[in-house]
């Protein structure tokens, strides 16, 4: 439990933060694999069969991927983003655990999409779930700039406004997809190998 100082400005040092949202990301990823393990091959008595059984689970392979691959990216931008945080408040703490919210959900909203597919909720439910955590992610970005004295020190406002444009492209690619999904499902999610060419172009325009 981290304890709350009493004054409302008091800070703390990033280490515990840091270390509970790296295990809800790597418990995260782990549970996805339960999607595949659960899937029943059934009976098969030849190769073939098994190589038919195994290419009728194609589509659980692929949301697996994706969803293994975007939280990946998730936990990068935040290991990127406290590569600059010095310290944290209990504002930072609870958007933070917001975040984190919508990582654990990804198992679930990535079985549904596998598994209703064919309605709307159904694929809507995995880019949602990931928009929400990138919104998420970019608002604790906000927040630390906000208090870039003592949370951002080493950056200068410029760098540090910089670097929430970067993350903005990615809410906003997050954004698309989740209006393209519903008509092209999974793959609506090849836009974000987009986002280091929309970022460099969101920086560029505010230098």
């Amino acid at each position: 439990m981290i304890r709350q100082r009493r004054h409302p400005a008091a800070t703390q040092r990033t280490a515990r933060l840091e270390a509970f949202t790296d295990g809800v990301f790597a418990i995260a990823a782990t549970l996805l694999v339960l999607d595949l393990t659960s899937h029943a091959i059934g009976e098969v008595s030849s190769d073939a069969e098994m190589w038919v059984a195994l290419a009728g689970m194609g589509e659980l392979f692929v949301n697996f991927a994706l969803s293994f691959v975007l939280l990946c990216l998730l936990w990068t931008v935040h290991v990127q983003q406290f590569e600059h945080i010095a310290r944290v408040d209990s504002t930072m703490v609870w958007l933070n655990n917001a975040r984190l919210l919508f990582i654990v959900l990804v198992p679930f909203s990535t079985r549904l999409m596998t598994e209703y597919e064919q309605f709307y909720a159904g694929r809507l439910a995995m880019p949602v779930t990931f928009l929400l955590a990138i919104l998420f992610s970019w608002l604790q970005w906000l927040w630390a700039v906000r208090r870039r004295d003592e949370m951002l020190p080493d950056l200068t406002e410029a760098d540090a406004r910089a670097y929430g444009r970067g993350s903005l492209s990615a809410l906003i690619i997050g954004a698309v997809v989740v209006v393209l999904s519903p008509w092209i499902g999974s793959w609506a999610f090849v836009l974000f190998p987009l986002d280091g060419v929309f970022t460099r172009v969101l920086r560029g325009k505010g230098d």
